[in-house]
């Protein structure tokens, strides 16, 4: 999964006191797009000193002692939350934003523009901690882009200085990154599992059964509930298989297997789903890459290891 990227080394450790230098990754949002280059299919990112002038950066975290900074978005930029946004199939142009890269001396050649990488990641040649850190600093830019003001008073946040918070300096009002819980769901019948397609999203590869727990909700109520109501089908023996942080839409992703209780016949809501097939052990169509719980849920089915 995309959080898989031994035998590097993950450190999220708060450091506000770290200074960005020249070969630091910087990582700047546009909505779901991330500023990049992709020519000729390779995933590049910008460094500190691709940047023109000095910009106020947001220390993140790091990645075998390499940091990537965050730079923040615009104030008052319009966006499109939708988390799987279907890519323009117009060119991206290189593009500023907020930190103006086109009036740095390119003696590389590369130019960068804001692109969905997760939309066209089929044809994109990445290194698996580079994909990690786009994600995780996704998750991070949303919180600091939604917490700017205090939700009690109004009054402008303030950046802690011990450790990864936002304070209300009026008020005392402290907000923590937010963690959102949701359930990827392996339903099986026999020799075959559940697989389906989002009725929202222009995506074009299969997943399974998903959503966000509720209020007062167990995760295996949950798991019920969520099955019940998109596929319309009974679950009986649930059981967990593991965990994985989805910084795009800011989500923690609990994974479970379940069997059908009863029967099989599957009624789609389509508000949700606008497609639902029984898919066979070893033809399961499956995704594009190795980055998802979800992808490796519908992998180890499709291998015979659960």
């Amino acid at each position: 999964m995309i959080q898989d990227i031994k035998p590097h080394q993950f450190d999220n450790q708060y450091h506000p006191e770290r200074e960005p230098e020249p070969d630091d990754y910087v990582l700047s949002y546009q909505s779901q797009k991330i500023l990049c280059n992709t020519t000729g299919g390779e995933l590049r990112l910008p460094r500190v000193k691709d940047l023109s002038k000095k910009e106020k950066l947001i220390y993140l975290f790091a990645i075998d002692e390499q940091a990537f900074f965050l730079l923040p978005e615009l104030p008052g930029a319009v966006h499109n939350e939708e988390p799987f946004a279907a890519a323009s199939e117009k060119e991206e142009e290189p593009v500023v934003l907020y930190g103006d890269l086109s009036e740095c001396p390119d003696t590389s050649g590369i130019g960068y523009s804001y692109q969905n990488v997760w939309r066209n990641r089929r044809g994109i040649k990445a290194e698996q901690e580079l994909m990690f850190a786009i994600a995780t600093g996704k998750h991070l830019s949303h919180w600091y882009r939604t917490n700017r003001y205090c939700g009690c008073c109004g009054h402008a946040t303030e950046h802690d200085e011990k450790e990864r918070a936002l304070s209300c300096p009026s008020c005392g009002n402290r907000i923590y990154p937010r963690l959102v819980p949701a359930v990827i769901i392996a339903v099986t019948n026999g020799d075959t599992i559940l697989v389906t397609k989002y009725g929202d999203r222009d995506l074009p590869f299969y997943a399974l059964v998903a959503g966000f727990v509720e209020i007062g909700e167990t995760l295996e109520e949950c798991v019920e509930r969520e099955v019940m109501e998109e596929v319309g089908l009974h679950v009986k023996n649930i059981r967990y298989y593991k965990s994985q942080p989805w910084g795009i839409v800011d989500d923690v992703l609990m994974g479970f297997w379940c069997e059908v209780d009863g029967d099989p016949t599957i009624h789609l809501d389509h508000q949700e789903l606008k497609e639902g097939i029984w898919a066979k052990r070893g033809e399961v169509p499956l995704q594009p890459d190795h980055f998802s719980l979800t992808g490796e849920m519908m992998r180890v089915f499709n291998e015979g290891k659960a």
